[in-house]
């Protein structure tokens, strides 16, 4: 390899090789944003694919963006990869670690049929039906297939964690883990533990010198989102309060020399911000960007061209740009782990940057963080259904008596 792992990143490596090594329940990594997850991921195909006899490894991920960012750190192991993906405009199943997206992967499932040691997932708090189905094919021919997930918040709304079984073997109630998908967190490394050990850059809560919005009238579905009509009365149409708020963000940043990210409600609301916002300093990116277009805008912000870049639902996951300073929240999220993935555009290291600032005009810091401590979110299950019964079960290994509830339908 062309890379050395950091010290924490060597010890999810290794404790992660010895649960394969053990057992074939999915489980998962919880490494906080800017942990470098794309070098673990590289890391653990190698082992895969090395250990299994020369088997395939399949390695998922959301956009192409981290499809792109994950294989580019594979290929520093000295090996090729290959990527599957409609969006990054490659269908290659050549080399013996295939880089894909979920829905073109499903769509050619018959190429992934069998040969494959594992599937790694990388922010796997986002599985999904597809995802699921995926696993499902493959296992039928490998019912040892391995199936690891990596994740800086490994919780979901409604949901809470996404694992059964914590990294220090204590088994998970319900009402903080309800129903997942993976059995067991075989290692933990906090934002806090990276931030002491100098990894990530410290980031301060900003004082806001403007009014914010009122987010009072947005209340959660049944489906754990806001309502739409309820995001545009509390964002959308109050020109001289975006206008206010807009230059108190132009105002704080004049403090800092890095890049500013600002996360929009809607499209309509996001135009309302660029209209004032340096024009020539400026752009916004959506679920509906041309990809040209959006690689424009994204190589322009890399490469600081220009310093304002607004998001509408996208750039939350996996976008790694260092130089990024000052994230302001313009928009209410609906769970502590988008919040937590928004954060940490600005936890990455970069010179001159000593710490990063975060501006919330939308109330979502009191909610998801009620302590203040924007490293430590509440994370919490919805009620299932049904009455709650209680369950022990002892551990046959080590004895431990976990604590479980099942719910009547």
């Amino acid at each position: 390899m062309t890379f050395q792992l950091r010290p924490y990143q060597q010890t999810c490596h290794d404790k992660l090789v010895e649960y394969l090594r053990q057992s074939v329940e999915p489980c998962i990594i919880d490494a906080a944003p800017a942990a470098g997850k794309s070098f673990l991921i590289a890391a653990i195909a190698d082992f895969l694919y090395n250990v299994s006899g020369g088997k395939r490894v399949l390695c998922l991920a959301p956009s192409k963006e981290l499809i792109e960012q994950n294989a580019a750190k594979y290929r520093l192991t000295g090996e090729p990869c290959s990527i599957f993906s409609a969006s990054a405009g490659s269908k290659s199943t050549r080399h013996k670690v295939v880089f894909g997206s979920p829905l073109t992967v499903k769509n050619s499932i018959s190429r992934f049929k069998s040969g494959y040691a594992g599937v790694v997932i990388d922010e796997c708090h986002g599985i999904t039906p597809t995802i699921k189905s995926i696993i499902e094919v493959m296992k039928d021919a490998n019912p040892t297939l391995r199936v690891i997930g990596f994740s800086g918040t490994p919780f979901r709304l409604g949901d809470g964690y996404i694992y059964r079984i914590d990294e220090n073997g204590k088994a998970l109630t319900d009402d903080i883990a309800r129903n997942p998908y993976f059995m067991r967190c075989v290692h933990r490394v906090s934002a806090r533990e990276m931030l002491e050990a100098g990894f990530i850059t410290p980031m301060q809560i900003g004082a806001i010198n403007s009014s914010k919005y009122d987010t009072s009238g947005l209340h959660l579905n049944r489906m754990g989102q806001f309502n739409a009509d309820d995001i545009d009365r509390a964002f959308v149409g109050h020109g001289r309060k975006t206008a206010g708020i807009v230059a108190d963000v132009i105002e704080q940043a004049r403090q800092y020399s890095g890049g500013v990210m600002l996360f929009a409600a809607t499209v309509n609301h996001a135009k309302e911000i660029m209209a004032s916002l340096p024009p020539s300093l400026s752009a916004m990116v959506t679920g509906e960007t041309p990809k040209a277009e959006r690689k424009r805008i994204i190589d322009a912000y890399k490469n600081k061209k220009i310093r304002y870049l607004v998001s509408v639902g996208t750039l939350t996951t996996g976008f790694d740009v260092p130089h990024t300073q000052v994230i302001a929240l313009l928009r209410k999220t609906e769970s502590a782990s988008l919040l937590t993935q928004i954060l940490g555009r600005a936890w990455r290291l970069h010179d001159g940057k000593e710490f990063s600032i975060v501006l919330d005009y939308a109330n979502n810091i009191e909610d998801h963080f009620p302590d203040g401590d924007i490293y430590n979110p509440d994370i919490r299950a919805s009620k299932a259904k049904g009455e709650a019964i209680p369950l022990k079960a002892k551990c046959p290994t080590c004895s431990y008596e976990n604590e479980f509830t099942c719910t009547t339908e």
